[in-house]
C-alpha cells in the first residue's frame, strides 16, 4: 500500500502545481493592466481614473433620446392623444394634432416641453405631458466576466456600478472585487477605468453612474482560482488516500 509519506509528497506537490497556477492567473491579470497603460500612451483606449459622462448626456444627469428609440407619449386626461411612437433615423415623432416633432437628441423634459407647448398653441389649455422611454439601445448595458449573469441589462437614468452587478447576479465566487472594469466611447474616444468594489461598498469611493452603452468587466482572482482548485483536488486527493490505505 501507498505510505503517509509518499501521501504527503503527492500532496505537496499538487500543492506546488496549484500554487504555480495561482501565480499564472494573476501574471495575466497585470499583463491586462500593463496592456491598458501601453493604450494610455497612445493606442486606441486609453486608461483613466474615473470616467466622465458620455458625450450625449444632459450634464451627465440623463441621456438624450436617439433613433430607434420606443417612446410612450401621456397627454393628461387626453387619452385620444396619447401615442406609442418609435423614433425615426431622422430623429423625428409624429404626433396627433401637432404633426412631426423633433425628439432625437433631447432628453425627456426637453421633449415635453416641446409638446406641451405645441399642445398649449392651438388645442389645449395648459397640457401636461409625460414621455416615458419603453425600449431603447441606448440604454443597454454588458455586463461580463466574473459575475454569476453575464449578459446584456438595461439601465435607468440613476443606475450605478452596485445596482448593475446585483442585476447580474452578484459577482461569482472567483471575481476580484478590487478589479472591475468600465468601459466608455465619450466623444469618439475610448475610455477604461478600475473601480474597487470592494471600497465602494465600504463607503471609501463613490459609486459611479452607469450610462447605456458602458461595458463592465469582473476579472477574476489569480488566488480565488488556484485556492478552489485546491480545495477540489484536496477532496479528490482525500478519496484517493482512503482507497490507498485499504489493504491490498
Amino acid at each position: 500500500m501507498i505510505s503517509t509519506g509518499s501521501q504527503r509528497l503527492a500532496l505537496a506537490g499538487l500543492m506546488a502545481f496549484l500554487l504555480w497556477g495561482c501565480t499564472s492567473a494573476s501574471g495575466t491579470l497585470e499583463d491586462a493592466s500593463n496592456s491598458f497603460a501601453e493604450n494610455e500612451a497612445g493606442g486606441d483606449l486609453q486608461l483613466v481614473s474615473a470616467l466622465p459622462a458620455p458625450a450625449n448626456t444632459n450634464n451627465g444627469l440623463e441621456q438624450r433620446l436617439a433613433e430607434n428609440d420606443l417612446i410612450k407619449v401621456d397627454v393628461f386626461q387626453v387619452d385620444e392623444l396619447d401615442r406609442e411612437v418609435r423614433i425615426d433615423p431622422q430623429g423625428r415623432i409624429n404626433l396627433a394634432l401637432i404633426g412631426t416633432v423633433q425628439a432625437g437628441g433631447k432628453t425627456i423634459p426637453e421633449l415635453e416641453t416641446e409638446i406641451e407647448r405645441a399642445y398649449g398653441a392651438k388645442y389645449l389649455q395648459n397640457p401636461e405631458v409625460s414621455v416615458f422611454v419603453e425600449e431603447s439601445a441606448g440604454q443597454k448595458i454588458t455586463v461580463d466576466g466574473a459575475v454569476r449573469k453575464p449578459g446584456v441589462y438595461t439601465v435607468t437614468s440613476t443606475s450605478t456600478l452596485l445596482e448593475v452587478v446585483a442585476q447580474a447576479g452578484g459577482f461569482a465566487e472567483i471575481a476580484d472585487d478590487q478589479k472591475t472594469y468600465i468601459f466608455r466611447d465619450v466623444g469618439g474616444r475610448k475610455l477604461v477605468a478600475n473601480y474597487n468594489v470592494k471600497n465602494i461598498r465600504s463607503g471609501k469611493s463613490r459609486d459611479p453612474r452607469i450610462f447605456g452603452g458602458d461595458v463592465i468587466v469582473s476579472f477574476s482572482s489569480g488566488s480565488k482560482i488556484a485556492m478552489r482548485n485546491l480545495r477540489e483536488a484536496l477532496g479528490v486527493a482525500s478519496s484517493a488516500s482512503s482507497l490507498a490505505v485499504l489493504p491490498l
